[in-house]
């Protein structure tokens, strides 16, 4: 599968909305939320106003001009905020273009770009029933903390 891993283009950060709604994680026989979810203050933190924030950085995977997934950060007061100096990461992809490598390229395409930005680490939260936990751990995160259903994570560079 070819893709390419950029920056999103300010025009495109409407887009954000689409894969906060896919980063979502939903345990088997849990049903679907509406979309009104994501106006929720707690899931808004992730999105609103991207651009204007410290921290805010996008990218996105992109097969023959369409958009398939995103991973992007801001300092924020989320689920994995550490400190105000420590971006957060929000990631997701389309369904069929999971488990295919992109979100890991995604996930080092920013860390590499915190890390030139000269930030010193980033965190995520992530429930501990996710796959993507491992993906986490192989690209450099830790956990941190946890509480009944999600760990926090670190990578330091």
């Amino acid at each position: 599968m070819n893709y390419i891993i950029r920056e999103i283009a300010e025009s495109e950060y409407k887009v954000l909305d689409d894969f906060l709604y896919e980063a979502i994680f939903i345990p088997e026989g849990v049903s679907v939320p509406s979309r009104e979810i994501l106006y929720q203050p707690e899931l808004q933190v992730y999105v609103d106003g991207f651009g204007t924030k410290d921290g805010d950085f996008a990218f996105v995977a992109d097969i023959d001009g369409e958009i398939v997934g995103a991973v992007w950060t801001r300092i924020m007061n989320d689920y994995g905020h550490i400190d105000n100096d420590t971006p957060s990461f929000a990631i997701s992809l389309y369904k069929e273009y999971r488990n295919k490598g992109i979100g890991t390229a995604l996930m080092k395409a920013m860390l590499n770009r915190l890390k030139n930005a000269g930030y010193k680490q980033a965190s995520l939260a992530v429930q501990k029933e996710n796959y993507a936990v491992k993906m986490y751990k192989n690209v450099g995160f830790a956990i941190v903390d946890e509480n009944d259903k999600e760990y926090i994570m670190l990578c330091k560079f």
